[in-house]
């Protein structure tokens, strides 16, 4: 009888673990605010030029409180620099922040591009064969 307990306690469904798993906070990194696609559509917006929480609103098509939201996350793990002028805050894009996301993506795209060739070697080898 003891033994079927021990084998019974052995086998926890995986959705155990994962309901007791702790997420890395949005705020603890660059890699974790970016997750969240929102907050992509905003660096994206603010890529080219500063920015008023208003226009980032008005493009996005978000509530303020929302905005405000992701710009504090952003701008708490540095991806954004803000500066006031008047009643405005003005937000920017803090290009030296981006460069460690880029340059871990930059690494996939390398194995994307050669996955690709690969495939279209292997396209015009079966289109050979075919003539």
């Amino acid at each position: 009888m003891a033994e079927g307990l021990v084998k019974r306690a052995l086998h926890i469904p995986i959705w155990e673990y994962i309901k007791r798993m702790a997420r890395a906070a949005t705020t603890s990194d660059a890699f974790n605010a970016v997750a969240e696609p929102r907050r992509r559509d905003i660096l994206n917006y603010l890529a080219m030029q500063e920015r008023s929480v208003g226009e980032i609103v008005d493009a996005m098509e978000m509530e303020q409180p929302s905005v405000s939201k992701h710009l504090k996350v952003l701008k708490d793990v540095g991806l954004v620099e803000v500066r006031r002028d008047g009643r405005q805050m003005l937000y920017k894009v803090n290009a030296m922040a981006i460069r460690p996301l880029h340059e871990w993506t930059s690494m996939f795209e390398r194995l994307w591009k050669h996955q690709l060739l690969r495939i279209k070697e292997r396209a015009e080898a079966n289109d050979a064969q075919k003539q």
